[in-house]
């Protein structure tokens, strides 16, 4: 390295964001993860005994994927190359592979090629990295917000081990904080003081996400007046207008918004209205389109309320007009009143379970034909030919009832809908048994 290559590397540790600078360089300098990175653990031990498969980080943004990647290539001795999936393309991938057999054949040296947002990569360049991957050619790690499950083709998930990693405990941003503080040239420098409340809030708002709290610390401390004695003092209101406002972790397209909308459907047919309301809040904080959730509504009216209480479907139903007509933000009070509605109404799941065992018994037995007494007979020649011959009008009995098959003979002792003894319902199967002795279980 000449003396101009070295200034430039000053220069460059100078103007990088202070992520960067403080991004760790060995594993016992970094933070979180102790699930995976931890002494004893899978991932620490891997790279310890220098025994690696290529693998895929998995995990919300600023949680450490990318810093990693590049500890392993360090304690590894490897030759890395790092590319974005959202600007590289095959072109950029087989110039690394080139230069990855040049290594390996005349170095004897491992190449490592990190692809960020390896979700964004298309079926047609996801295979072009199987063959490398499978012959150790390249250890590829990538790193995806989505679920790779869903974005990366099952040849590539083969041959890669999946490590998923999660959004950073409070303690664990407080110390990420703290090491800013503490190490950072350039905040020494400055005299940053951070105090008790703005800690408190950063911590807070940045949801897990380091990246989040240093590039905070980073804009308050240029926005910090300075005191008296050279102090930069940086307050809770100093921080949330750096943040301007708390960072969701919330992809409308990604694993997230299904893990967010799993969690409100399942807080309401588990019948709690404030775990509803809360999940509800995290969407629409996070930008969610409000019809989105009233759809969900609609679904889970029939799905687990039913019958136990018919006036559900109405409410969610109307709610979707609702707030079609007048729009965020006052459409969160609509669906806040249904949310909480459909979370405190008894529950039942037997008109779901109906249908389900009717569609698996059609698809499953032979389709018999209809009974002759239940077929419609509008000319007279259906009625010569038996048609709706024997039917009994119900509307000519008493109670408007009468003891009739209406299934194919060869199911006509078959039950698919079994009332709860939930809310309305149970008034549905009172009449139902008193009506169809010959069906009782």
């Amino acid at each position: 390295m000449d003396l101009f290559d070295q200034h430039g590397g000053e220069q460059e540790k100078v103007t990088s964001p202070l992520a960067e600078r403080l991004r760790p360089k060995t594993m016992d300098d970094f933070v979180g993860q102790v699930h995976l990175a931890g002494k004893g653990k899978v991932l620490r031990q891997a790279i310890e005994q220098d025994d690696l498969v290529s693998m895929i980080f998995w995990g919300p943004p600023g949680v450490g994927k990318t810093t990693l990647a590049r500890i392993i290539a360090l304690e590894t001795e490897s030759d890395f190359y790092a590319i974005s999936a959202v600007t590289a393309g095959v072109a950029d991938v087989r110039k690394i592979i080139n230069q990855a057999k040049y290594n390996r054949k005349a170095l004897g040296k491992r190449t490592i090629l990190f692809i960020d947002e390896i979700h964004r990569f298309n079926k047609a360049q996801q295979d072009a990295l199987l063959h490398s991957v499978e012959d150790g050619t390249i250890l590829l790690i990538g790193a995806t917000t989505e679920n790779p499950s869903f974005e990366v083709i099952s040849a590539l998930l083969s041959r890669c081990r999946i490590y998923k990693l999660e959004p950073f405990s409070a303690d664990e941003v407080a110390a990420i904080i703290d090491r800013a503080l503490e190490k950072d040239d350039i905040l020494t420098s400055k005299k940053i003081k951070l105090d008790s409340d703005a800690r408190e809030a950063l911590i807070h708002y940045s949801g897990g996400d380091a990246r989040v709290a240093l590039n905070a610390i980073e804009l308050a401390m240029k926005l910090a007046s300075i005191d008296s004695e050279g102090n930069r003092i940086i307050s809770k209101k100093l921080i949330e207008e750096s943040l301007q406002r708390k960072t969701l972790i919330y992809d409308k397209k990604g694993d997230y918004h299904y893990d967010t909308i799993s969690a409100f459907i399942k807080s309401i047919r588990g019948s709690d209205p404030n775990a509803a309301v809360y999940w509800m809040a995290r969407m629409l904080e996070g930008g969610e389109d409000p019809k989105f959730i009233a759809r969900r509504l609609i679904i889970l009216a029939s799905e687990d309320i039913g019958n136990a209480h018919p006036h559900a479907l109405v409410m969610a139903n109307a709610a979707f007009d609702a707030i079609h007509k007048v729009g965020m933000p006052e459409a969160q009070i609509i669906l806040a009143q249904v949310a909480t509605y459909l979370a405190s109404v008894p529950k039942s799941n037997a008109a779901y379970l109906a249908i389900n065992q009717a569609m698996e018994d059609v698809r499953k037995t032979p389709a018999e034909p209809v009974p002759l007494h239940l077929r419609n007979a509008p000319t007279q020649l259906m009625k010569d030919e038996g048609y709706a011959d024997g039917y009994k009008y119900p509307h000519d009995f008493p109670e408007h009832f009468v003891d009739e098959n209406y299934l194919p003979e060869s199911k006509k002792n078959v039950i698919y809908y079994e009332p709860s003894e939930s809310g309305y319902e149970k008034t549905l199967k009172e009449r139902l048994l008193r009506l169809w002795k010959k069906r009782r279980k």
